[in-house]
């Protein structure tokens, strides 16, 4: 998209990723400030914004200047074809008339095997760019809300954290004043492949009250993967790749923060 005005499809006007970064930034510090707020309150009214031509816009900025952008998923479709092909504001206006009105679907992610250094492989799900895009305004959404519960010794796929920060905090903790001798390394098998969905569906629900946007959000957990011999059940697990994994799985994960936390809380 180019140019500093608004692009018009019928009656709707599709702001410039300029104006749409804005407005998602500062309904973003207004969602994650009432979380913050009220670590009890419940999000009934989010499912509009799924669909919010400012929030789909900045989400194909997002997934169009990732470098997977010219990776197809099992619809062999990427980004450059789609901008060729269609127009990005025409294809923006489709994907949210079908989340609008509730007949968008997501595909399976297309199932590849990336070799790790120990001569194993990490199995990757690619979605297709439109479910990339839907899946990036989901978590544009529901991250700045869930980022109010998470707690500070996570570091693990949020933003502005990373791996440094987390052994900028095990410096601390060794030093002299502090006095902590151990650090223990440890590993989830699997972690992305065995979430339970059930679990995961339940935290998510005690935040998210909007049935549409947990229907959505199951729909992505469930639509399964293509593998050589067809397609296979996800009965559990949220497939890397996604843009939206990180989130559920660090949504999983927060039960495993909170209950090692309480281990070091004072005893009454």
């Amino acid at each position: 998209m180019s140019g500093d005005t608004p692009v018009n499809t019928g009656v709707l006007e599709w702001p410039h990723p300029d104006a749409a970064y804005f407005r998602v930034r500062k309904m973003q510090a207004k969602l994650h400030q009432w979380a913050k707020d009220n670590p009890s309150r419940r999000f009934y009214d989010l499912f509009n914004l799924i669909y919010d031509p400012a929030f789909l816009v900045h989400a194909w900025e997002r997934v169009s200047r990732n470098t997977g952008s010219r990776t197809a998923g099992i619809d062999r479709v990427t980004v450059r074809w789609i901008e060729a092909r269609f127009g990005v504001v025409p294809y923006l206006h489709r994907v949210r008339e079908e989340v609008k009105s509730r007949t968008f679907q997501p595909d399976p992610v297309r199932r590849v095997a990336i070799p790790k250094a120990n001569g194993k492989t990490r199995k990757l799900g690619i979605p297709t760019v439109t479910d990339r895009v839907v899946q990036a305004a989901l978590k544009l959404v529901l991250e700045p809300i869930f980022e109010a519960d998470f707690l500070p010794c996570s570091y693990g796929f949020r933003p502005n954290r990373r791996a440094h920060d987390a052994i900028a905090e095990i410096h601390q903790l060794a030093s002299s004043g502090v006095g902590y001798e151990w650090v223990l390394d440890a590993d989830i098998a699997a972690c992305f492949d065995e979430i339970s969905h059930t679990a995961l569906m339940e935290r998510l629900r005690a935040r998210i009250k909007d049935k549409q946007v947990c229907t959505l959000v199951k729909a992505f957990l469930k639509s399964g993967v293509m593998t050589s011999d067809g397609w296979e059940q996800s009965p559990a697990g949220a497939p890397q790749g996604g843009i939206l994994s990180p989130v559920l799985a660090n949504i999983a994960l927060s039960a495993l923060d909170e209950y090692i936390a309480r281990q070091w809380e004072p005893r009454g």
